[in-house]
C-alpha cells in the first residue's frame, strides 16, 4: 500500500513539475505560489493516507468486534439450549410423554443452527464433529434407554460444548493478537511514510527556497558589483521572475548613469583644479612680488590687504590639493594589501614632515610595538599625513604629539594624540564627515576644508576598519584608527562602500 501511494505521489509530482516548467513562471508571485503548493503535496498525501488507514482500521475493528460478539452470543445460546435439551431428554425417559420428542427436536434444530454458525468460524472441526455425533444420538433416543448410557452420553454432550467454548475463546484470542499485530504494522508503516514524506517536504522546501533566492541573489550580485564599481556587471537573466528581470535592467541603467556621473565628476574636478592652479600660481607669484616690495614700497593698508590675499591664496591652494587627494581616494576601488616595514615608513614620515614639525615646535613621541603592519601602504601613509596635518592645525604649539602603533587580537591600532582643545562627545562622529569643520581655531589662521579627518575615515574604511575619537589619559585629543589583520583573497566579498564595523 505504501509503495502504491509513493508511486502515485511521485507521478503527480512529476506532472506538476512538467506543468511548472511549461508555465515558464514569469512572476515572483507565481514562483512562490507554485513552490508552496509543491511543498504541500507530500503533506496532502500523508493526510490522505492517514485518513484511508484510519478508515480501514475503524472498519476492521468494527467488523472484528461485531463478529466476536456474535460468536460469543451463539455459544451462550448453545449452552442454554444444551441445558433445555438435557432437561427434556431426562423428562422423556421418566414420564414418557409423546409430546416431549417434538420439543426435543425443536431445541435440537435451534441448537444445530447456532452450532453451524460457530463451527463455520473456528478452524478446528474435531469438537464440532463430536458434538454433531452426540446431537444425532439424542435425536434418535428412545424411552427405554439405559440410564447409565444416558448419563454417559449427556456428560459427553456437555463436555463437547465446554471444549467448543474453550476453542472459541482461544480462536478469539488469536484473532485479537492478529489484529494487534496488524495495527502495529500499520503504525510502523505510518511512521516510515511520515518520515519519508516529511523528508521529501524538507527537500522540496530547500529546492523552493533556492528557486526563489537564486534570482534575488542575482540582483544582489548586480548591486554588489555597482557598489564595488566593477567594470563589468553580471549578465541580465533571460529566465526567471519578470519583476526581477526588470529590476536587473533598471540596475544596469543605473550603473551606466552612475558611471557617466563619476566620469563627469572626475573630469570636472581635474579640469577645475588644473584651471584654478594656473591663475592661482600667477596670483601667488604676484602677491609674493608685492610682499617683497619689488615693484615699490607699500603703505600699512596695502600691506594688510596683501596679507589677506596671501592667506586666501594659501587656503585656495590647500582646498585644491585636498579635493584632488579626496577625489583620488574615491577612485581607488580596493586596497593593495602588503606587509609594511613600520620603522622605515615612520622614518620617511618624520623626514618628509620635519619642516612642518619644526615650524610648529612640536615633537613626536612614537611608541611602535609592531615591526610590520599589514595594510595598504598608500592608504596608511595618507592616514598619517592627514592626522599630522590635523594635529598641527588644531593642537597646541610646543607640545608633543603621540603616535602609538600596537595590536590587540586581530586588530591593528594607530593612536594619534595631541594636546589642545578637547572635542565634545556629541560632535566627535560628525568630524569624520566630508566638508565638516570644527569650531576650534586653527593655528595657521587658515579656514580648513573639512576633508582631513574624512580622508582618514575613508582610508580606514577601505581597509575594512574605522576611525574614531577616543579619550586617553596622556593627551587631550586622540584619533584611533583600527584596521583588521586579514588575508587577501581575490574573491573577497566585502562591500567597501559601507562603513565597516570592527
Amino acid at each position: 500500500m505504501i509503495s502504491q501511494y509513493l508511486h502515485n505521489f511521485l507521478s503527480k509530482l512529476l506532472l506538476l513539475l512538467k506543468h511548472r516548467v511549461g508555465l515558464q513562471l514569469k512572476s515572483l508571485r507565481q514562483l512562490t505560489f507554485v513552490s508552496f503548493v509543491v511543498v504541500l503535496v507530500p503533506l496532502a498525501v500523508l493526510v490522505a493516507y492517514s485518513q484511508v488507514t484510519l478508515r480501514n482500521l475503524t472498519q476492521i475493528a468494527s467488523n472484528e468486534t461485531e463478529q466476536s460478539i456474535n460468536i460469543v452470543r451463539q455459544v451462550s445460546k448453545m449452552e442454554n439450549l444444551s441445558l433445555d435439551i438435557e432437561r427434556l431428554v431426562r423428562q422423556f425417559t421418566i414420564v414418557k410423554n409423546e409430546a416431549l420428542p417434538e420439543l426435543i427436536n425443536t431445541s435440537i434444530n435451534r441448537f444445530d443452527t447456532h452450532q453451524r454458525y460457530v463451527c463455520q468460524q473456528v478452524p478446528e472441526k474435531q469438537n464440532c464433529e463430536q458434538l454433531s455425533a452426540r446431537v444425532d444420538w439424542i435425536k434418535h433416543i428412545s424411552a427405554e434407554i439405559d440410564p447409565l448410557l444416558l448419563d454417559a452420553q449427556l456428560a459427553d454432550f456437555k463436555k463437547n460444548i465446554k471444549n467448543l467454548a474453550q476453542q472459541v475463546n482461544r480462536f478469539l484470542d488469536i484473532r485479537l493478537q492478529n489484529q494487534q499485530h496488524y495495527v502495529n504494522s500499520v503504525q510502523q508503516n505510518q511512521l516510515w511514510l511520515t518520515g519519508i514524506l516529511l523528508g521529501i517536504s524538507v527537500l522540496l522546501i530547500i529546492l523552493g527556497v533556492k528557486a526563489i533566492l537564486n534570482p534575488i541573489e542575482k540582483v544582489e550580485q548586480v548591486i554588489r558589483a555597482i557598489s564595488q564599481q566593477t567594470s563589468e556587471l553580471p549578465a541580465i537573466s533571460k529566465t526567471g521572475p519578470q519583476e526581477l528581470i526588470v529590476l536587473e535592467h533598471q540596475l544596469h541603467n543605473l550603473s551606466s548613469r552612475l558611471e557617466k556621473l563619476e566620469q563627469l565628476r572626475t573630469a570636472l574636478l581635474r579640469h577645475a583644479a588644473h584651471e584654478l592652479k594656473t591663475p592661482l600660481a600667477s596670483i601667488k607669484e604676484g602677491c609674493s612680488l608685492l610682499t617683497e616690495q619689488v615693484v615699490g614700497p607699500l603703505n600699512e593698508q596695502q600691506t594688510e590687504v596683501l596679507s589677506l590675499l596671501n592667506s586666501s591664496t594659501d587656503r585656495l591652494n590647500l582646498l585644491i590639493i585636498q579635493l584632488l587627494d579626496y577625489n583620488l581616494l574615491l577612485q581607488q576601488a580596493s586596497p593593495e594589501w602588503e606587509l609594511i616595514d613600520s620603522e622605515v615608513m615612520l622614518k620617511e614620515f618624520i623626514q618628509q614632515n620635519g619642516l612642518a614639525l619644526k615650524q610648529h615646535e612640536n615633537g613626536l613621541l612614537i611608541n611602535n610595538e609592531l615591526p610590520s603592519i599589514y595594510a595598504d601602504h598608500k592608504l596608511f601613509r595618507r592616514i598619517l599625513d592627514n592626522l599630522l596635518s590635523n594635529a598641527l592645525a588644531h593642537g597646541s604649539k610646543g607640545r608633543p604629539i603621540n603616535i602609538h602603533i600596537y595590536q590587540k587580537g586581530d586588530l591593528q591600532y594607530l593612536d594619534f594624540a595631541n594636546r589642545g582643545q578637547k572635542i565634545p562627545a556629541n560632535t566627535r562622529s560628525t568630524l569624520f564627515q566630508p566638508f565638516y569643520r570644527g569650531d576650534g581655531a586653527r593655528n595657521d589662521r587658515v579656514i580648513g576644508t573639512g576633508l582631513g579627518l574624512s580622508i582618514v575615515a575613508e582610508c580606514a574604511r577601505m581597509m575594512f576598519g574605522k576611525a574614531e575619537i577616543v579619550d586617553v589619559d596622556y593627551a587631550d585629543v586622540c584619533v584611533r584608527v583600527m584596521i583588521p589583520v586579514i588575508t587577501p583573497i581575490k574573491d573577497l566579498v566585502r562591500d567597501p562602500s559601507t562603513e565597516a564595523s570592527v
